[in-house]
């Protein structure tokens, strides 16, 4: 009799702490909230839409669920990690479904609702087919999105996720598309050093001020606002002939794109390597000294770097003191958007 007591205490005071984790987790739904000091994000990508935490938590299943890929083996969580701001750290190049290379480096999913295209040759235009791309392409999850469906339909738990979000558990393709889109879009890094900075609540250090005076003399160009980055597409200079991919040409068939890629935000890019369209440099120090003296010319080469971008050693160093002031522990930690 005292055993079994003692087991139902220790089973009933297990539960209260499974149960006191899964509030607290819930409790960290804050909404979507849009970082004072940026701009207002862009009208085409919220599109009136509403966010909820029902549908976060189904967005988040889905972004961490193998179902999605053909063998269920990837998830969109596989390559995108939230370690790396949601990119693929420390791999050039992607692997998908039976070991298969792809031919890209992941980018990184953060502040996705700030930007206008999506993905190295801005191909998709519309942030609730970020996740389609992927999922359809033969070297990455291979499967369909109607077989998705289907594995969804049969599980035990998808189709009442479905009707908390959605009002009824039907699940289609549109659905499951926007359930994901209510979680990438939540994925906000605003809490950097940098950010802390410009809002007056701690300083820079005397190398990070000068890196940062350096930074926007020499690279500011391109890596300009609050998100470090024009988002337009060019050609920095970096070998295509290893790879021959023509980039920005896939999408728009025009000759003056062959060659020419997104450029990256560089929000907490010290975590994000490695580097470039095809994951080709591996360090800050490398990339740096790319545009310093490895700068390769081509006919697509952004006039801006015709001659490069002369720099001392003592400045790269501090350029790189201040780019990791972009860096947001918080984002990166944030138990809200981590496997778990």
């Amino acid at each position: 009799m005292y055993f079994r007591l003692k087991f139902i205490v220790i089973f009933i005071v297990i539960i209260t702490v499974i149960t006191a984790c899964q509030k607290e987790s819930n409790s960290d739904w804050k909404g979507l909230i849009y970082p004072s000091h940026f701009s207002s994000p862009a009208q085409q990508v919220l599109n009136g839409r509403i966010f909820t935490k029902e549908g976060f938590y189904l967005g988040k299943k889905l972004f961490y669920d193998p179902i999605l890929s053909k063998d269920s083996t990837i998830s969109c969580g596989s390559c995108h990690q939230q370690s790396g701001a949601f990119s693929d750290v420390g791999q050039r190049l992607s692997i998908g479904i039976k070991g298969q290379l792809g031919t890209r480096n992941a980018p990184a999913l953060q502040n996705l609702i700030w930007q206008p295209t999506y993905f190295h040759d801005g191909g998709v235009f519309n942030i609730d087919f970020i996740s389609l791309a992927p999922i359809e392409n033969p070297l990455e999850m291979e499967e369909s999105i109607n077989n998705i469906i289907q594995k969804l339909k049969k599980s035990q738990e998808y189709p009442s996720l479905f009707k908390s979000y959605f009002g009824s558990d039907e699940i289609t393709s549109a659905r499951i598309l926007t359930a994901i889109t209510q979680f990438q879009a939540m994925l906000i890094s605003s809490n950097s050093k940098y950010d802390q900075y410009i809002q007056g609540k701690v300083n820079l250090t005397n190398d990070e001020l000068d890196g940062k005076i350096l930074f926007q003399q020499k690279c500011s160009s391109c890596h300009s606002g609050e998100l470090f980055s024009d988002f337009q597409f060019r050609n920095n200079g970096i070998d295509s002939t290893k790879n021959n991919d023509l980039g920005r040409y896939r999408i728009t068939l025009n000759e003056s794109d062959k060659f020419k890629f997104k450029t990256p935000s560089l929000r907490n890019i010290a975590k994000t390597y490695p580097y470039m369209h095809d994951g080709s440099i591996l360090t800050l120090e490398d990339v740096l000294k790319h545009y310093n003296s490895g700068v390769k010319s081509n006919v697509a080469l952004d006039s801006t770097l015709k001659n490069g971008i002369p720099m001392t050693s003592e400045e790269q160093r501090k350029i790189i003191r201040f780019l990791h002031t972009l860096t947001d522990e918080e984002f990166l930690q944030n138990k809200l958007f981590s496997n778990n």
